[in-house]
């Protein structure tokens, strides 16, 4: 895949609004009103953990190599293309929990009907449409953001050459400050 789901900790109210957006953009009515009231409730694909003071929204990494998919023996989790997320197939799913016990993020999860595996799948058609998934959209402060892998390496570089040239700026300084002494 080549967009990726980003999280800035440091941005992160843990308000829990991609939790209620994934719910509701994975129920039946698609409306947070109606999908309250829905039987059975819809289900959120990824988790706002605590960490220390901060809070981590945790969803499916989506790996390149999924181990998930390797191992499903039904092969109810599957990847449609190279550029589409993994996804479960709950009609193939027989709850054998081999997925989760090789996940190395802990991120698959049991659905409430007991049965099927449940997982984030990016809200696929809305990256399909251009659009951001619903939890990303949802997040009031940006903590979550969307991004192609080539803008995170970007990004990274642009941060580290930086920092390096602050520090290069901050040893020039410190240098000629013992030079003139």
């Amino acid at each position: 895949m080549d967009k990726i789901i980003v999280v800035n900790i440091d941005k992160c109210l843990a308000c829990k609004s991609c939790e209620i957006a994934c719910a509701v953009a994975h129920s039946k009515s698609k409306e947070l009103q109606e999908a309250v009231a829905e039987s059975p409730k819809p289900q959120r694909m990824l988790s706002v953990e605590a960490a220390g003071e901060y809070g981590v929204p945790i969803q499916c990494r989506h790996c390149e190599a999924a181990p998930c998919i390797e191992i499903c023996p039904t092969g109810a989790i599957r990847r449609e293309s190279d550029q589409s997320p993994v996804v479960v197939d709950e009609d193939l799913c027989i709850g054998c929990k081999l997925c989760m016990l090789i996940c190395p993020f802990g991120i698959l999860k049991i659905g409430r009907e007991g049965r099927a595996i449940i997982k984030c799948d990016m809200c696929f058609e809305r990256l399909q449409a251009g659009e951001d998934p619903e939890c990303v959209a949802a997040c009031p402060t940006k903590a979550l953001v969307c991004i192609s892998i080539d803008e995170l390496t970007d990004s990274k570089r642009k941060k580290a050459s930086q920092q390096f040239k602050k520090k290069s700026r901050e040893e020039t300084k410190s240098q000629t400050r013992k030079k003139t002494k």
